[in-house]
């Protein structure tokens, strides 16, 4: 545990959860710092081989810490505010292990965008989606206009962001912003199944296959396209293509090293 970040190895899975519920979750700047130390951490753990987020069965986050946000006078202390939450945030994308999100209740602006950076999200039937910036005079500066718009589209992102509405969780189903619905009671089983399924393929491949997604997003067709040939050309080189192939032909499991 540290401090209001919880962790709990269920191999082959790392469970990391915000624990902060009596201000809903909300993202401190100690929060948010615990959560770029501690994925650094499970990234090089060989054992995990995927991370869930998740909250509480009520909330998995209403956004940045109020009173912290209060606290920033100055545009100096804003960015260096929201840097806390880029950095948190891009950690998740960078790591070289898929990060599953469990979301149940509330997922708002802050929460949302750290929801937004995770490789799968698994919603409960009750979870709620919304970005409140425009309702306090601000614009979320932690990626949710930029990532939004990449996910579910210019015009679902530009609804969101200027109506401050909150979607529920068939609405965010049917857009594409969580890719399952489960009952509340059974989002965390979910999210373990997905990484359970994911730890019996080669981790390199994994690894190599979030960095051509997230990479390719932001370059033209062609630069993506020779990228995604430059990783495979990598990966036809390693011991778990060798072992994979071998294991096809030979009607086993695969026993990948991630090398």
């Amino acid at each position: 545990m540290s401090g209001h970040l919880l962790i709990e190895r269920r191999l082959p899975a790392a469970i990391v959860t915000l624990n902060r519920p009596d201000k809903q979750n909300a993202l401190s700047a100690a929060l948010l710092r615990a959560i770029d130390e501690k994925l650094a951490e499970l990234d090089e753990d060989s054992e995990v081989r995927g991370i869930v987020l998740t909250g509480n069965e009520k909330v998995f986050s209403t956004g940045g810490d109020l009173k912290e946000a209060l606290e920033t006078k100055t545009i100096v202390d804003t960015r260096k505010w929201l840097e806390l939450f880029q950095r948190a945030n891009s950690r998740i994308e960078s790591l070289s292990k898929p990060v599953v999100a469990a979301i149940n209740g509330h997922c708002l602006t802050g929460g949302l965008e750290l929801a937004l950076c995770c490789d799968i999200r698994i919603a409960g039937t009750g979870a709620q989606f919304g970005v409140t910036s425009s309702r306090i005079g601000t614009v979320a500066g932690a990626g949710a206009p930029a990532r939004l718009a990449r996910l579910v589209g210019p015009e679902w992102a530009k609804e969101m962001l200027f109506s401050a509405s909150f979607i529920d969780a068939n609405t965010a189903f049917r857009i594409g912003l969580v890719s399952e619905l489960a009952a509340p009671e059974v989002v965390l089983e979910k999210a373990l199944a997905r990484i359970k399924t994911y730890a019996q393929r080669a981790p390199l491949s994994i690894a190599y296959s979030k960095m051509a997604v997230n990479k390719g997003l932001q370059m033209d067709l062609e630069s993506a396209l020779h990228y995604e040939r430059q990783i495979t050309t990598t990966l036809f080189t390693t011991d778990d293509r060798r072992e994979g192939m071998a294991a096809f032909l030979e009607k086993r499991a695969p026993n990948f090293k991630g090398r």
